[in-house]
């Protein structure tokens, strides 16, 4: 689908797109194969399954209720899906796919930076999880009451996220750009900055906080938590009498 080259916030991540990709890869389990119909139903029943769980909780959710606000049977939903589990599975594994997807490709440019590399995964997840909101709110909120496969896999997510993260601050420790004692624990600190935008939604609405004010904000507290420091006092390699600059934040 091409997910990774497009800008977050843009179609590629529209309800339908995303159901798209579930058929896909549900075939097997998935009985109505013609996409005309079958995409357009899954998006109904996708989209009925995040708002239900958003007020009730995923696993209070009856299929009862899931038949009724998606408008299709109860035997229609069993051509989509056999159980509840395997509904939960979809769900998980698409907001997986396309964060994997998308977070994995940057572009060639930003690749060879650590700093710029960092700005891109900030801007980029919080983006992307702004568009992606309800499937991102339902993963975070709903991991707790998961059966424990997909709890696990929940948790493997979020664990893919931080070793992304990772693997750009070592590159910049390598660098020399960042200075960091340890780098596993940075990035689990930076993770939580990520998640904080679409879990309290409404606090940042509430203050008129923009999301490339807050994505410029976590940029900067970021830059600020890895950048190599200047020990006062110090010289650089010839430059006698001027001080070291700085690693640019």
């Amino acid at each position: 689908m091409g997910l990774a080259r497009q800008r977050p916030g843009t179609n590629a991540f529209a309800m339908d797109v995303l159901c798209a990709r579930i058929l896909e890869r549900h075939r097997d389990s998935v009985r109505v194969q013609k996409p005309h119909l079958a995409v357009p139903n899954l998006t109904r029943i996708i989209g009925a399954t995040l708002t239900l769980s958003n007020k009730h909780g995923f696993h209070a959710t009856t299929l009862r209720q899931l038949a009724e606000a998606s408008g299709l049977s109860m035997g229609g939903l069993y051509t989509y899906f056999d159980s509840k589990p395997t509904l939960l599975s979809m769900i998980l594994g698409e907001v997986a796919e396309t964060v994997a997807e998308v977070l994995t490709a940057p572009p060639a440019d930003v690749k060879q930076d650590a700093r710029k590399h960092l700005h891109w995964i900030i801007a980029t997840h919080v983006r992307m999880s702004e568009a992606m909101q309800p499937w991102f709110v339902f993963c975070f909120m709903e991991a707790k009451s998961f059966p424990p496969a997909e709890r696990q896999r929940a948790i493997e997510m979020e664990v893919m996220t931080e070793k992304i993260i990772a693997g750009v601050l070592k590159q910049g420790v390598a660098s020399g750009a960042f200075a960091i004692d340890q780098v596993t624990l940075t990035a689990s600190l930076i993770k939580p900055l990520l998640q904080d935008w679409y879990v309290k939604r409404a606090k940042y609405r509430r203050r008129g906080t923009s999301i490339e004010t807050y994505i410029n904000a976590v940029s900067t507290f970021a830059d600020a938590a890895v950048a190599r420091k200047t020990r006062p006092g110090r010289i650089a390699t010839g430059s006698r009498g001027k001080p070291r600059q700085t690693a640019h934040p």
